[in-house]
């Protein structure tokens, strides 16, 4: 049995990963999140909610015992201080394997006017914090995985494609439920995609670029 830490869980993402994660795993979880009553229904047998601030360190280390798994969806100005606790807070509960979830765009991946258009959307240094976020883990001896998702749909479909660091971005939109599939993948053989940073996207079934590119 597989111990998942959630931070971020009131997210979205982290709501379907949940759901996804107590109907295909065995894992237990924790959710942790400002304001934790806003998820005081979900605790269960498996669930303990708990309140705390990503960005503190301590709060983090608590939550982080007897962890297996810590699955982050985080977001704000602030991600490059969330990411920095994250990485310490890991170090001193000798948690090992970490989900992170990012954006795309973060190394410049995305080819043609969806990239121009991409940056034009994500500018006044949202890209830039979340790339900056991106380093501090993959400056650290964390068994990560960085997620980098396309635009994000709430098309109830599962229809995904992945693309490596130093690979082109392919697509322009995926859903959420997509995403938390992947995670919920991970989670199942935390073994698979150690150290890298994958891109997300839905594929491209009629075999032409998107009209973004």
């Amino acid at each position: 049995m597989t111990n998942v830490l959630v931070l971020g869980a009131h997210g979205k993402i982290a709501r379907l990963a949940t759901a996804m994660l107590l109907a295909d795993t065995d894992a237990k979880l924790t959710l942790f999140l400002r304001n934790a009553q806003r998820l005081s229904d979900a605790a269960s047998d498996r669930v303990t909610v708990v309140d705390g601030d990503a960005a503190n360190v301590n709060d983090l280390t608590q939550a982080m015992a007897g962890i297996d798994v810590v699955y982050a969806n985080l977001a704000g100005h602030n991600i490059e201080a969330q990411a920095q606790a994250v990485v310490t807070a890991m170090g001193q509960a000798d948690v090992k394997r970490l989900i992170w979830i990012s954006t795309l765009g973060i190394y410049d991946e995305v080819p043609g006017a969806y990239g121009r258009w991409n940056h034009q959307m994500l500018d006044g240094g949202y890209l830039e914090t979340y790339a900056a976020a991106a380093k501090v883990i993959e400056g650290s001896p964390l068994d990560y995985t960085i997620i980098r998702p396309a635009w994000l749909s709430n098309h109830d479909e599962v229809a995904y494609e992945t693309t490596q660091k130093n690979e082109p971005f392919k697509g322009t939109e995926v859903s959420r439920k997509s995403i938390a599939a992947v995670v919920t993948k991970l989670v199942a053989d935390p073994s698979q995609h150690v150290r890298e940073s994958l891109g997300v996207n839905k594929p491209n079934t009629d075999g032409d670029k998107p009209a973004w590119y």
